[in-house]
């Protein structure tokens, strides 16, 4: 039998990525699209849209995802939607909760409903993943002395103290599913993903913002990158390889929070030179200076609270599920950049 798969965000990056590798599994995939009055933006997803069941949705309203789930009939539901911009948690912390805390509650509630319903007919029902987030660990992993390098590995007992609007609406979430699980048997997983990128990735976020502007100024068409602290550390993965993660997790006999990274940090630093190497190598020709002049910092992208240092224990995840990152680093820029070269029409 066909197994069936409904996918909020299914439009972002996670979303996009892994409506694929479902496909490619022989699933029917379903997505959740929120209808907005300038119209959902399909460029992530274009090149399947035609193998997908789109169907209308928001997470906010608790109808449209009971009728999601009753007309996917899903083995397997992925909440991949969220208000996912830190900056913007910020200046939108009630919107931020009432989709990322919010929805979810909604979204557990159609899925306990659902699974209710399936028990008489002997189906098991749908298992949830909900996306969590290395933010909820805040500066956990920092240690006494530099505050920038001197880190410990986070894992799935680390503690957590959200240091933004954005983190704190994903730790509840988190302990929500936490709670479901226990207390009314679902098959929940929590996927603590760490930073994950590629050339999907919006235009906002820090790495995708350097990559383009990098082949930008390697074009001569920008003069500066504006940034904010480039001193602080993430754990970087390719998103292509954090989906799967996600559906090993819903393929287990029982139901466990993973943390997933790669266990090596990098500063935003790194990834500008990083990029600026890539952009060379691709595109030919050298730049008449070096890449710090290019750089001008901007108090206004300095977040109110800071976290300096985020790196994964993905020991769990690679001795359980037997996952293991496939691209580096240097491979992940190199990818990045290259997208935003071709955007251009240069190579």
């Amino acid at each position: 039998m066909t197994k069936r798969a409904l996918i909020t965000g299914i439009t972002g990056q996670d979303g996009s990525y892994l409506a694929e590798y479902l496909l490619e599994l022989g699933y029917e995939v379903f997505g959740l699209i929120r209808r907005s009055s300038v119209g959902p933006n399909f460029s992530n997803i274009k090149h399947i849209i035609d193998d997908l069941n789109l169907l209308d949705g928001d997470m906010t309203d608790a109808d449209s995802l009971r009728r999601a789930v009753h007309d996917s009939n899903p083995n397997e539901v992925y909440n991949l939607a969220a208000q996912s911009f830190v900056p913007m948690s910020w200046t939108s912390p009630s919107y931020t909760n009432n989709v990322n805390f919010g929805g979810f509650i909604y979204l557990l509630e159609a899925v306990k409903v659902y699974n209710a319903v399936q028990r008489f007919t002997g189906d098991k029902g749908s298992k949830v993943y909900q996306a969590s987030t290395s933010e909820m660990f805040g500066n956990t992993g920092v240690l006494e002395g530099d505050l920038r390098t001197n880190s410990i590995s986070l894992n799935e007992d680390s503690l957590m103290r959200p240091r933004s609007p954005y983190g704190l609406s994903k730790l509840a979430s988190h302990r929500l599913a936490q709670i479901y699980r226990e207390s009314f048997g679902m098959f929940v997983c929590s996927g603590i993903c760490f930073n994950h990128e590629s050339p999907r990735r919006g235009e906002m976020f820090v790495t995708r913002k350097i990559t383009k502007a990098v082949a930008a100024i390697h074009l001569g068409k920008q003069d500066k990158l504006v940034l904010g602290d480039i001193h602080a550390r993430r754990d970087w993965g390719f998103a292509g390889d954090y989906i799967r993660a996600m559906w090993l997790m819903l393929q287990q006999s029982s139901p466990h929070d993973y943390v997933i990274g790669t266990g090596v940090t990098h500063s935003v630093e790194d990834v500008v030179v990083e990029a600026f190497k890539a952009a060379a190598s691709l595109a030919g020709g050298n730049l008449s200076t070096p890449w710090y002049d290019y750089i001008k910092k901007d108090k206004k992208y300095i977040r109110p609270a800071e976290i300096f240092t985020l790196r994964a224990d993905a020991i769990k995840a690679r001795e359980r599920l037997r996952w293991r990152p496939t691209v580096s680093f240097e491979a992940l820029i190199h990818m990045m950049v290259k997208h935003d070269l071709e955007q251009e029409g240069v190579i």
